[in-house]
């Protein structure tokens, strides 16, 4: 019986402590996500698990080509998986598939390697407020994002995609930002 009570005080010191490590590190540096949709397809396929840095934007800010997780601006109960890019004080016009960004008088076309080929879609200008950002998934076709429901607050991102741990045929894959 003293065997018994023992290993049962044991057990519950090791839950103990390693509820006190992962809770912290969840809650407060990494969070898993699974990718749901073809959105952000080729970077990301359905089913892929994700590690999600909460930690890197409390000291940087989000950059352009960044893939971000956030809360749905209309449902901050749903999380979203999508690239930024549009920056705060930015205009972003989109035309003939085509994404232009103007900053500080000087406008340049984003050379998107990265993305499917999409439809043309209709054209549109947006204007970024400060901390606002303009977020659409590497699949434009099938993609619900800023360019359907607006620029996103900061307030809503949760953080970049950091690591990428399965399927395994991609496992361990750090994620890394395009450069433009």
């Amino acid at each position: 019986m003293k065997n018994k009570y023992s290993f049962l005080i044991e057990t519950a010191k090791i839950i103990l402590i390693a509820l006190l490590i992962v809770l912290p590190v969840r809650h407060f540096l990494f969070q898993p996500f699974v990718v749901r949709g073809a959105s952000m397809e080729p970077s990301f396929q359905e089913g892929d698990y994700l590690l999600i840095d909460q930690l890197s934007y409390r000291f940087s800010s989000p950059e352009r080509g960044d893939t971000i997780v956030f809360r749905y601006p209309r449902d901050p109960s749903r999380r979203y998986i999508k690239r930024i890019i549009g920056l705060p004080g930015e205009t972003l016009v989109i035309e003939d598939g085509n994404i232009y960004v103007t900053n500080d008088d000087k406008k340049e076309k984003l050379e998107e390697d990265y993305i499917l080929e999409s439809e043309t879609f209709l054209g549109m200008s947006v204007s970024l407020e400060e901390d606002e950002f303009f977020v659409i998934g590497d699949n434009r076709g099938a993609s619900f994002d800023s360019r359907e429901w607006g620029s996103l607050s900061s307030d809503y991102i949760i953080g970049k995609v950091f690591f990428r741990v399965a399927p395994f045929e991609k496992v361990f894959a750090r994620v890394e930002a395009p450069s433009y």
